[in-house]
């Protein structure tokens, strides 16, 4: 079978650097160059469509950094851009990642009608005083405004007859996805319930809980705050989970609960190991050809990759795992998934015998 093809952009500018980020994310110095840098997007774009042809493109993402951000208009003119110059499909799930304080209904009507389908909010808690621990830019009641306004916009998985939207693409749905963190500085059991449960109050389809890990080149890394302990985290999992389940949610990765038939599709090809162009400042990319895996990514500073997009000179790296090294990553990526992989997935994904698997157990 052919392998999915889905398309990353990245738009890497924030309010503010969040102390546990190891993202590639850079503050926002003064106005946005937002119209440059979609030109210069779409020249990255025109670069690299050689080499994925007229292959249909399934799901598009686009993260940060904050895109929300960006303007709605910057946001249609990227997608119609990104429709003129590849094959994304009529039915593709298109997400945006959103942050609480830089969004409003009207600003995500907006983003309907530019043609994003599906949201994906970085809520993180409900909890004044554990977003304040986290460094985030907005408090408890912009986190239920936002999540509020998704849903006031009509990211309720189903259409509501917007004929700008569904000129740009054939409605299938997407809702709206919320990003909670567990395991923070200061939290407890109940505080992880109390904020699935704000959560829940919005009917989401997806839900992804996060634990607090503390990365390397983070500021949390080189000032570690005081986290709970790890038998706690275990409860608030347990917790969480039973929460979860019990409002008909389907635990179907490592950090993901969907409602049946609502998982990310976008994520779900990361984690079945698909093919993926990447295009933005950092962006990272994973192209097939027969058997030949290439990973490609995209210098990660935004004036130098605003400098030189479209040329040779913008690709940060590449390399091409092969052998055990591929048959790894495959591992890494589909053991995150509750259904693990089958051996016709690995063959079709790697072009490996199964049996190099069983050599090494």
């Amino acid at each position: 079978m052919p392998i999915p093809l889905s398309l990353y952009v990245h738009l890497p500018w924030c309010v503010r650097k969040c102390p546990y980020c190891d993202f590639n994310s850079h503050v926002a110095r003064g106005e946005l160059p937002e119209d440059r840098y979609i030109d210069v997007l779409l020249r990255d774009l025109a670069w690299e469509v050689p080499r994925i042809g007229d292959r249909p493109i399934d799901t598009m993402f686009l993260g940060g950094g904050t895109p929300s951000l960006f303007s709605p208009e910057s946001i249609a003119r990227l997608i119609d851009g990104i429709r003129e110059r590849t094959n994304l499909g009529a039915d593709a799930e298109i997400t945006l990642e959103a942050n609480p304080g830089t969004v409003d209904q009207a600003r995500f009507r907006g983003y309907r009608d530019a043609g994003v389908n599906r949201l994906s909010i970085g809520i993180q808690s409900f909890n004044d005083s554990h977003l304040k621990a986290l460094g985030r830019i907005h408090g408890r009641d912009e986190a239920l405004a936002a999540a509020g306004a998704a849903r006031a916009a009509g990211f309720d998985n189903s259409a509501d007859g917007n004929e700008a939207r569904a000129a740009r693409q054939g409605w299938r749905g997407g809702g709206f996805n919320l990003d909670l963190m567990f395991g923070l500085p200061g939290q407890g059991i109940d505080d992880a319930v109390a904020d699935i449960d704000a959560a829940l109050s919005f009917a989401p389809v997806h839900l992804s809980t996060y634990q607090l890990t503390l990365e390397p080149n983070t500021l949390f890394h080189a000032q570690p705050p005081a986290l709970p302990d790890d038998d706690t985290i275990a409860l608030m999992q347990e917790a969480v989970a039973e929460r979860l389940t019990g409002a008909g949610f389907v635990h179907y990765e490592v950090s993901a609960w969907a409602k049946p038939g609502h998982e990310c599709r976008h994520n779900l090809n990361y984690w079945q190991f698909g093919d993926y162009l990447g295009i933005g400042a950092g962006a990272h990319g994973k192209l097939t050809n027969e058997t030949l895996v290439t990973r490609r990514w995209k210098i990660k500073h935004p004036d130098r990759y605003l400098a030189t997009a479209g040329t040779a000179a913008a690709v940060g790296g590449e390399d091409r795992p092969a052998g055990c090294e591929l048959a790894f990553e495959f591992l890494l990526n589909t053991l995150r998934l509750t259904e693990g992989f089958t051996e016709t997935l690995f063959r079709e994904r790697t072009g490996l015998d199964p049996g190099i698997i069983r050599e090494r157990l």
